[in-house]
C-alpha cells in the first residue's frame, strides 16, 4: 500500500534521489546541491508517497493553503510511473485546501497526464527567467 502524507523534514539525499530517478533532474539543477538545498528549504508544502517506507513519490510547492498553491515539482519513481502516484498526490494536496487553485509548470511529455485530470492551460501566464532584464 502507498501512503501519502506530509513530510515538512525531508532530506536533500531523496529529494536528488526522486529528481533523478523520475527523469525530472533533467529540468533541475543537479550540479548545485547547494541550490537544491534552497530549493527544498524554501518551500512550504512537501508532500510524499511512500511504499513500506521507501520514497515513490514526491511533491514539493508553494502554498498559501486558501487562494493558490503553487506546484513546483512532481516527481514519481521510474518503476512507480503510471500507476495512479501523481494522481494521488495531487489529490491529496487539493484536499489541504480545495479552495486554492494549483498552478504549476507542465514538462512537454506531461501535458497529456495533467488534462486528462482537469488541469488546463491559463493563457496569461508569464515568466520573467533568471538572467532576464526587465524592460525598462
Amino acid at each position: 500500500m502507498i501512503n501519502i502524507q506530509l513530510e515538512p523534514t525531508f532530506s536533500l539525499e531523496d529529494y536528488q534521489w526522486i529528481l533523478q530517478d523520475s527523469g525530472l533532474g533533467k529540468r533541475r539543477p543537479m550540479e548545485d546541491s547547494n541550490h537544491l538545498e534552497r530549493m527544498l528549504r524554501g518551500s512550504n508544502l512537501i508532500v510524499t508517497a511512500r511504499r513500506d517506507g521507501d520514497l515513490v513519490g514526491f511533491l514539493r510547492g508553494l502554498t498559501d493553503h486558501c487562494y493558490r498553491c503553487f506546484i513546483a515539482d512532481l516527481a514519481i519513481a521510474k518503476a512507480y510511473q503510471r500507476q495512479g502516484v501523481g494522481q494521488k498526490l495531487l489529490v491529496f494536496t487539493r484536499d489541504l485546501a480545495p479552495e486554492a487553485r494549483l498552478i504549476l509548470f507542465s514538462a512537454e511529455d506531461a501535458v497529456p497526464f495533467y488534462e486528462k485530470l482537469g488541469f488546463h492551460l491559463h493563457e496569461r501566464c508569464y515568466q520573467l527567467k533568471a538572467g532576464e532584464e526587465f524592460e525598462r
